[in-house]
């Protein structure tokens, strides 16, 4: 598992479920890596539809597979409210080095009730701003797509000789004397 540096900039939120009865909400986030947690300002009265555009750095060091997101409400004279929240997948960002920006599903109890939007940066402790197998996936890929190219040609020679395989099981013919 790569190791380095995670940057999510935590765009904005559409359609959240609104919390309160009589004012807009004033929404804001906490994001949980693992055991680091940081939390976004809050969009006072920005209601449903918050934006935040805020960036926040977390060190990556070890198995990390996702990050949290939990959206609540802040109230002033009662206990904040759950909107809800958004799991992200980081085996993208940390194959990629990139995730641009992009929604996500939130939900609460399981159904959805609304989306945020965010964008992924992750640099390894090298400094690229990939996954550190980088060289030996591109190495993999260009000489798997070497077989297939050769694995074509040998097919496509093998069936000039005896027809392809959608001639012989297309479905819609019984045998090749049906000409």
């Amino acid at each position: 598992m790569p190791s380095g540096t995670l940057e999510v900039f935590l765009v904005n939120a559409k359609g959240l479920e609104d919390q309160n009865w009589l004012t807009s909400m004033n929404p804001y986030v906490i994001l949980t890596c693992r055991t680091q947690e940081k939390e976004s300002g809050v969009a006072s009265g920005e209601g449903t539809d918050p934006e935040w555009n805020e960036t926040f750095v977390f060190t990556i060091s070890s198995d990390v597979e996702e990050i949290t997101l939990r959206i609540m409400d802040k109230d002033t004279l009662s206990s904040d409210d759950f909107v809800g929240e958004a799991t992200i997948p980081l085996h993208e960002v940390l194959r990629e080095g990139e995730v641009s920006e992009r929604a996500y599903n939130v939900v609460k109890d399981e159904e959805y009730c609304g989306e945020i939007k965010l964008s992924l940066t992750f640099t390894s402790e090298s400094g690229s701003h990939r996954g550190s197998h980088e060289e030996e996936y591109v190495g993999r890929r260009k000489s798997r797509g070497s077989d297939e190219e050769e694995y074509g040609r040998r097919r496509r020679s093998s069936d000039r000789r005896r027809g392809s395989d959608e001639d012989n099981y297309g479905g819609y013919r019984e045998s090749r004397d049906d000409y």
